[in-house]
């Protein structure tokens, strides 16, 4: 096991990227990323979807038996914007974790490049200070309408790093609601509990408490603050929003110890850059009376199966011949 630092300075960065830009948000989160670097903080955290964008609010122009041209268009457009990965776009962030010297944890929409490049994925990728390219997570189960332009991932990608600042991984958005995904990640020992999010109700806030108590780790939660004029007018279909708030998005971020005690947040309405220095003590001090995966298990009534091989749709064995 990787030795731990004490204490670890962490920044979650409630922003909005430049919608459906690949590049200029990569930019802005370069920025950003520099500017939490400069309060101390050697983790780094963006929200859900950072890059290009979570299409809050739009249709793709589907309805149950029936997709609209104006509805591909727009997917062409996020489709374009989207993430290789590896690709042009993760040299640039990891450039950007090496040049603060953090470990950059963010919320991409991913192409996928190893089958058809028709499929995008929620995604969210982890960088070291180095400017490596750790690791990724793909959402395990796109929420509601999310299922029209997000595939599903599998279990190779339940991520946890084990790392110098303690060992870190998480989940997306309404993942956070599968009990046996937040188990998956206990048993891996998971400390720095990241929880990148498109949801802004007050009741996040108790399931960002909840895990916190649940799981005996730091928990942070991380997501956008966005308006309606920051769409780009001449998105395919953009006219559709005219019926929402011009606030799409309040944000809520926030940072909760392994007690449940927020420790910064949550922050509403505004971007900003929440920090706080965590004491990692406070895990083992935490698990004196529970431990999820420890004293407080019992194997002997409950057991989870986590199926972790990756899930590919064509497998060939054996070798063609070309004719």
């Amino acid at each position: 096991m990787m030795e731990h630092m004490a204490s670890v300075r962490v920044a979650v960065v409630q922003a909005a990227p430049i919608l459906f830009d690949r590049d200029a948000s990569v930019e802005k989160a370069r920025r950003l990323t520099a500017e939490a670097a400069a309060g101390g903080a050697q983790l780094a955290l963006f929200p859900e979807a950072f890059i290009p964008a979570y299409p809050r609010g739009l249709s793709f122009g589907t309805v149950v038996g029936h997709r609209q041209p104006t509805g591909r268009q727009m997917w062409q457009r996020y489709w374009e914007q989207s993430v290789d990965v590896p690709g042009a776009a993760t040299v640039a962030l990891g450039e950007a974790a090496r040049q603060a010297g953090v470990y950059l944890a963010i919320g991409v929409i991913e192409r996928d490049t190893a089958f058809s490049g028709g499929t995008l994925y929620c995604t969210l990728l982890y960088f070291g200070p180095d400017g490596q390219l750790l690791g990724k997570h793909r959402k395990l189960k796109p929420t509601a309408a999310e299922r029209l332009i997000w595939g599903e991932g599998d279990g190779s990608t339940l991520t946890v790093l084990d790392t110098p600042l303690g060992k870190l991984g998480g989940l997306i958005c309404w993942e956070n609601y599968m009990p046996l995904a937040r188990m998956a990640l206990y048993a891996k020992g998971v400390q720095l509990y990241l929880a990148p999010t498109a949801d802004a109700r007050d009741t996040w806030q108790a399931t960002l408490r909840h895990i916190a108590c649940e799981g005996r780790c730091f928990v942070l939660g991380c997501n956008q603050f966005v308006t309606r004029s920051m769409y780009p007018p001449d998105l395919p279909g953009v006219e559709e929003l005219v019926s929402q708030p011009e606030i799409m998005c309040h944000g809520g971020s926030a940072i909760v110890g392994p007690l449940g005690d927020v420790l910064a947040g949550p922050l509403y309405d505004a971007e900003g850059i929440l920090t706080a220095t965590l004491d990692l003590a406070e895990i083992a001090r935490a698990r004196f009376d529970f431990d999820v995966v420890g004293h407080y298990a019992r194997p002997d009534v409950f057991q989870l199966a986590v199926n972790e091989e990756p899930q590919q749709p064509v497998r060939t064995t054996g070798r063609g011949e070309s004719r």
